[in-house]
């Protein structure tokens, strides 16, 4: 079985069509989507309704929680976008079409968290399933490491930092050894628990402006179950002009996205 696993794609359409077009081209069985659809990228209600159409689970986001109620814990840039994304989703809604196309009640019936056996699907983390940052520097906060770890049956996908890697019990953080020439970094996951951070397709932040996302293989002949980190280009200059002509969204949303910061 290979299933895609994206997240973070805020509001990038371009990078959200072409990653869906190489999740296409791998033949997977299926697409599962951690959050944050929306805030910070021009085209919120474009990627909600192509994850809702794409994706066989979904879950949510802090931002995407943010546009549905009163954004809390934002910097002030990501305040400004998410209230705009919020209008945006509004007037989308407003529009006279049946009522399922309603994509704010779609959101808001998202769940935070989603389990498959010893399998288990966040955004954030185990602990906090909705905003809690495991950046690869947590691995020097062995307590943290270890509450999270605690509540993890064996394997676990999460997203919200942007970062791409594996972390371990040990605890240790492997980053996808992908150079700009390669597309894809293949890790079969250790025992007896790993945290699998799959990366963001709309706004990677690990200095590869490149679109992340994982497939995740599993009925392996001898039980292992193996990732594959893949790094996919799209046109970031498109999005970063769309970005530019919105005054409620700040310059430096799309300026990041050209050096994936």
């Amino acid at each position: 079985m290979k299933r895609a696993i994206i997240s973070d794609i805020h509001g990038n359409l371009e990078a959200l069509q072409a990653v869906l077009a190489d999740i296409d081209r791998q033949k997977v069985d299926s697409i599962t989507c951690l959050g944050d659809i929306v805030g910070y990228g021009p085209n919120p209600c474009e990627c909600a309704r192509l994850v809702r159409d794409r994706c066989s689970l979904v879950i949510l986001g802090n931002h995407d929680q943010g546009a549905l109620f009163d954004p809390d814990g934002f910097n002030v840039g990501a305040e400004r976008a998410i209230r705009w994304t919020r209008s945006q989703l509004e007037h989308h809604d407003a529009m006279p079409k049946n009522s399922a196309d309603r994509l704010m009640d779609w959101l808001g019936e998202l769940p935070r968290t989603h389990a498959e056996g010893n399998l288990l699907f966040v955004h954030g983390s185990a602990r906090r399933p909705l905003d809690e940052y495991v950046f690869p520097e947590d691995i020097y906060n062995p307590l943290k490491m270890e509450h999270i770890f605690e509540l993890v049956g064996r394997y676990c996908f999460q997203g919200h930092t942007h970062i791409p890697g594996v972390f371990t019990v040990a605890p240790q953080f492997e980053a996808p050894e992908i150079s700009l020439t390669d597309e894809e970094w293949r890790r079969t996951l250790p025992g007896p628990k790993a945290m699998v951070n799959v990366g963001s397709v709309g706004q990677p932040r690990d200095l590869d402006s490149r679109a992340s996302y994982v497939i995740l293989e599993t009925g392996h002949a001898d039980d292992d179950v193996v990732v594959r980190f893949r790094r996919i280009r799209y046109p970031a200059d498109v999005t970063c002009k769309k970005i530019y002509a919105v005054a409620d969204l700040d310059n430096y949303l799309g300026d990041r996205l050209l050096v994936g910061r």
